[in-house]
């Protein structure tokens, strides 16, 4: 059990006995981060989930931050880490699968690339991955349609990331979005079905990294606020290996991708969405 409490402009999470109880002060001077270009005080930074938050944050946000941790955005982090690009095509799509190809992009899964962060961790300087994943990558789809600039976070860009988001809204509103999962969705078969949103820990603390390094930008949403709150209260790597997520991927043999995943702040890399194709920048 835990509450959330609010004095003054301190944020309190107070766990049962025994637990953590961690303090954020999401206003205070010595808290923030300093950003320049005449940053207005009480813009919103606000977190919204799934393929709804992108619709619903994109009207009125100039800048929106696609956080799926497990995998999209964290191969997608490797892969501009070592001078490759990300073309984001949306799940089970064949004909993106295929503009993919025709812009001379290489499909995940048809080489020894894939979702996994573990596949490119020596992707070779240049290469331009054509990346589908049912959540991070559609989003990154959709998202672009919206106006706003698209970015992709996980927790090893998360400063990096909010930086960045900082500087190209200059005082506009930024929109979090963790991806989450779809229940039903199956990497192993050929269904289109998306079930309903399954809310996950490790999009949680990767949307709450970003929006805790965005201290000092501006009022956060109640989403938001806990979103950091979480973050910061609980151990990362304890949590990626604890969470549902994590331990599907760990019995199926994958424990590393979880490890990679978790390296908070370990990447300055920045994904940014430009002409369809997530560059560093």
């Amino acid at each position: 059990m835990a509450l959330l409490l609010e004095v003054g402009h301190e944020v309190v999470l107070q766990f049962e006995t025994g637990m953590v109880r961690a303090k954020v002060n999401t206003h205070s001077a010595e808290s923030a981060i300093t950003f320049g270009r005449g940053h207005a005080v009480g813009v919103d930074i606000r977190l919204e989930w799934g393929p709804e938050g992108v619709a619903a944050l994109g009207a009125g946000c100039a800048v929106l931050v696609v956080v799926d941790v497990l995998s999209f955005c964290t191969t997608t982090d490797l892969v501009l880490g070592n001078g490759g690009r990300v073309l984001p095509v949306r799940w089970r799509d064949r004909r993106g699968e295929e503009a993919a190809k025709a812009r001379g992009a290489i499909l995940a899964g048809e080489s020894e690339w894939t979702l996994r962060p573990s596949s490119v961790t020596q992707i070779p300087s240049g290469t331009l991955l054509a990346l589908p994943s049912p959540n991070g990558a559609t989003l990154c789809d959709a998202a672009a349609t919206t106006g706003a600039e698209v970015l992709a976070g996980c927790l090893r860009n998360a400063s990096a990331v909010a930086a960045r988001a900082a500087e190209l809204a200059n005082g506009r509103p930024i929109g979090v979005v963790p991806a989450g999962e779809r229940w039903g969705i199956d990497l192993r078969t050929e269904t289109k079905t998306f079930g309903p949103l399954r809310p996950c820990v490790e999009d949680q603390l990767g949307a709450g990294m970003i929006v805790a390094a965005l201290d000092g930008y501006g009022r956060l949403s109640a989403e938001a606020r806990l979103a950091a709150v979480a973050a910061k209260a609980i151990d990362i790597d304890d949590a990626l290996t604890e969470c549902s997520s994590g331990r599907e991927l760990a019995a199926a043999g994958h424990a590393n991708d979880v490890r990679l995943a978790a390296k908070l702040d370990s990447s300055g890399t920045v994904p940014v969405l430009r002409n369809g194709i997530l560059e560093d920048s």
